[in-house]
């Protein structure tokens, strides 16, 4: 099984139907399931609420496995380098090579730069389609 890491910031585009939307939701269905960190619940949902798009937030979540959050993958982000990378994308960054490592995902879509950043750095491959 195929898998891709998605974060928040590709997801709000899927909600916001974005120009780029449709091309986002081709490159998800080019894998055979979607993960993230328990954090992409929080974040999708206070998305959601501040642009009372909480019902699509919610069925979006329904798509995606959700890894959770112990001690110590707060641990692990706390240390994951490079130290750029912000607090919760440290996170995301953490439960993606925890994903990795255990054979679940073979990528991470992420527009968001320090995420990409940080997975350009422990070689994942990032998913950034753009709109044609």
């Amino acid at each position: 099984m195929t898998g891709l890491y998605v974060d928040t910031s590709a997801l709000a585009r899927l909600i916001q139907r974005e120009p780029d939307a449709a091309v986002i939701q081709r490159c998800m269905s080019e894998y055979d399931q979607l993960w993230s960190s328990e954090l992409l619940a929080v974040e999708l949902r206070r998305f959601g609420m501040r642009h009372r798009m909480l019902r699509d937030a919610e069925d979006l979540l329904e798509s995606v496995r959700l890894l959770p959050i112990s001690s110590g993958a707060l641990l692990r982000a706390s240390c994951v380098k490079p130290a750029v990378v912000r607090t919760l994308d440290a996170i995301h960054l953490d439960a993606a090579l925890v994903l990795r490592e255990e054979h679940e995902i073979a990528a991470v879509l992420t527009f968001d730069r320090q995420l990409g950043r940080g997975c350009g750095h422990h070689e994942l491959a990032v998913e950034a389609p753009l709109a044609a």
